[in-house]
């Protein structure tokens, strides 16, 4: 008997695992939510230093709800991911029990991976990115035909801003995950992937004009990246079909001499 079909259960015991797991992420997300909405204030400061750091220290907000809409969007943002650990390990939990052992293996690392480069792609855009853009479009304070033309940032654009650089950032660096996996899936192969190269660079380039400002930095500071993450995966995915090989290779000499 199979792993799979020890494992196998009845259409209605999945719904009900499901809804568990799913009851356990929303508890997750608002725990994580209440604790967020508590400390928006501070979120927010460290979210906003960069645009401290730039020189401006003024923000202001034109519509009576908007500041505090913003605090719902930060406590938001933070729980979602405050609560990625609980919701991958939810969803890990429903989805393993359908895997063979080799496949429960090979996907791991991946789940695992995920936080990580998410995390790194947010920390290069807040630490680098954001500055950068920061100091270039603040760059436009000045007189410009006799009037004074200064920056007012409003929280919630602001907030906006932040946000698609951290997400867009995090996201983009989840490039060498979704690749692996469309390669374990046989989706694709290594060496179409080879040969998508000089796309994959314009796509990059492209991606980045999207999610920066148009200022070359910024864009550079997400492209160049996303081309190394690829060139990444390309290695990874070369590493990963040279293990399935010799496992491949060990399983058939094991064979043999079964049958010797």
């Amino acid at each position: 008997m199979s792993e799979i079909d020890e494992s196998r259960a009845p259409l209605l015991d999945h719904l009900i695992e499901l809804r568990r797991r799913l009851l356990y992420c929303i508890a997750a997300l608002i725990v994580t939510f209440a604790v967020a909405m508590y400390f928006a204030e501070d979120i927010f400061g460290f979210l906003v230093h960069p645009l401290l750091a730039a020189g401006q220290n003024k923000v202001i907000y034109t519509e009576i709800f908007e500041a505090f809409f913003v605090q719902i969007k930060v406590a938001f943002f933070a729980a979602m991911m405050l609560s990625f650990p609980v919701i991958a390990n939810q969803v890990w939990q429903f989805v393993a029990p359908g895997l063979y052992k080799k496949e429960r293996g090979a996907l791991l690392p991946f789940i695992l991976a995920t936080p990580v480069l998410f995390l790194t792609g947010a920390a290069m855009a807040y630490y680098i990115a954001i500055p950068m853009a920061l100091h270039f479009l603040l760059g436009f304070d000045g007189m410009v035909g006799g009037i004074h033309r200064e920056a007012l940032p409003a929280i919630g654009n602001y907030l906006s801003f932040t946000m698609q650089f951290l997400f867009g950032f995090g996201i983009s660096f989840l490039l060498p995950v979704l690749l692996m996996l469309l390669e374990r899936a046989g989706i694709v192969t290594r060496k179409q992937l080879i040969s998508a190269r000089r796309y994959a660079i314009v796509a990059a380039f492209a991606i980045a004009a999207v999610l920066t400002p148009p200022d070359i930095g910024s864009q550079l500071l997400l492209a160049i990246p996303l081309v190394i993450l690829y060139e990444l995966a390309l290695i990874g995915i070369w590493f990963t079909e040279r293990s399935r090989a010799k496992a491949k290779a060990l399983e058939g000499d094991a064979t043999d001499i079964v049958e010797s």
